[in-house]
């Protein structure tokens, strides 16, 4: 066998022609941090020896670790358990939601780990996820769904990388299918009051009224207890909301915020709270003090009333809730805070294009103003 720096000729049985031989050669370099040698085997010296010198170079960088046994199956139960326990987050440092997670161990379990589970995990490169992202989008599968199946993956492979168990992480710079998303159609003012007065319930009415005026999520008007609607003081707290498995907790955000009660959520709230069984502790829409009312339930009693009018969903009533608030010029600044966003890029990317369609009565507006000075 011929050895030089690293590399060696692996002679096949039989081998005469020793040194003028086409026998393979493997390439091998230390990694101190794994205290392991990497090897590879090539069909020429030339090839050996550039990979090895760009492997010490990578090591050098820390961009290149020792392979491990673990299996990207094993990666993703690891990872579960640790964000189930609170020790896996993702970068807002928060705790997953419950439904963040469900929705994670779902695609897991339905698409990555059937088709890359038994792989290795320091074997998984951009090129491996792209032919999946690829296959995917070629079954069919829609770019949302697509997005969606790859997050676990990045967070996997995230933590992964912070635990030094792989020095890059393959799923930089992977190329999604262009996600064009359908805007959520939102009720104008005409619209909302004719949707609301169609309903049969007052609980309904209030419920929808709080959702398309007050721009709370489907959880929060859920977890809305009695005692978090001020009327004296003109306004809801938003504290927590509803999960259909885990129950209460936290709003999206972690925050609690206060939400203006306007005059025309009014009267809607306050038939209603008047008229509940448990007077003034307990949910507000809930069908005990305790348990909140079904999301179900609540859509067939709305498509039942609503026949001959086009329906919102409880997402579209906060969207209509933004746009309410754009067309009246409140500041986008002051509409992330009713919103519950964590911060005003949020706003603006989800909202800024209904902007334009203020601008006309911002201008007149302003120019009333303006005429008044000079008057």
């Amino acid at each position: 066998m011929a050895t030089t720096q690293g590399l060696q000729q692996r002679h096949r049985d039989g081998c005469k022609r020793k040194g003028r031989c086409e026998c393979p050669w493997r390439a091998s370099v230390y990694s101190a941090i794994d205290a392991k040698q990497i090897k590879r085997t090539f069909p020429t010296r030339a090839a050996a020896l550039a990979w090895r010198e760009d492997s010490r170079r990578a090591i050098r960088r820390r961009e290149m670790r020792a392979p491990t046994t673990e299996t990207l199956d094993d990666a993703a139960k690891a990872f579960l358990r640790a964000a189930n326990d609170g020790l896996a987050r993702p970068r807002s440092g928060k705790p997953y939601a419950p439904a963040t997670l469900r929705a994670m161990e779902a695609h897991l379990r339905l698409r990555v780990l059937p088709a890359l589970g038994h792989r290795k995990l320091s074997s998984m490169d951009r090129v491996a996820l792209q032919d999946f992202i690829d296959a995917m989008l070629a079954d069919g599968l829609s770019p949302a769904l697509i997005e969606a199946t790859c997050s676990p993956l990045r967070a996997i492979f995230a933590r992964a990388v912070e635990r030094n168990q792989l020095a890059l992480n393959p799923t930089t710079d992977l190329r999604l299918p262009a996600n064009h998303k359908r805007r959520e159609r939102v009720a104008t003012r005409a619209e909302a009051e004719a949707l609301i007065g169609a309903l049969r319930s007052p609980a309904d009415r209030a419920m929808w009224a709080t959702l398309i005026y007050a721009g709370l999520r489907r959880g929060e008007a859920m977890a809305l207890r009695a005692e978090d609607v001020d009327l004296t003081g003109g306004a809801i707290t938003v504290s927590g909301s509803w999960d259909l498995y885990a129950g209460r907790g936290p709003t999206k955000n972690g925050k609690s915020r206060r939400v203006p009660i306007v005059g025309k959520l009014r009267p809607y709230l306050a038939e209603h709270l008047l008229a509940l069984p448990w007077g003034g502790e307990g949910l507000a829409f809930g069908t005990s003090a305790t348990k909140p009312f079904s999301p179900t339930v609540i859509a067939f009693r709305a498509r039942r009333d609503w026949e001959g009018l086009t329906r919102i969903t409880p997402h579209e009533a906060r969207h209509s809730y933004a746009s309410l608030m754009i067309a009246a010029g409140v500041n986008m600044k002051v509409l992330s805070e009713y919103m519950g966003h964590s911060s005003i890029s949020i706003t603006l990317d989800r909202y800024g294009h209904l902007l334009p369609e203020a601008q006309a009565e911002s201008v007149a507006a302003m120019d009333s103003y303006l005429d008044a000075g000079s008057a």
